[in-house]
């Protein structure tokens, strides 16, 4: 599902889309793992920002 960019503020930034690289690249960059890495949190636990963070997190202290 595309970012949709008429919908700005809060309720985007809940979220990561997956399928917009350059989200996915500033959620790996934000976090010191690779896109791959990122992309695979995504699939695995969806794209809820705060899990994600929080899982990320898990990711880069193994």
């Amino acid at each position: 599902m595309a970012d949709d960019k008429s919908k700005v503020g809060a309720d985007d930034r809940r979220t990561v889309a997956g399928d917009e690289g350059y989200e996915v690249r500033y959620f790996a960059e934000k976090h010191g793992i690779t896109p791959d890495q990122a992309r695979d949190l995504i699939e695995k636990h969806g794209n809820k920002r705060e899990t994600l963070d929080c899982e990320a997190e898990k990711l880069k202290s193994a």
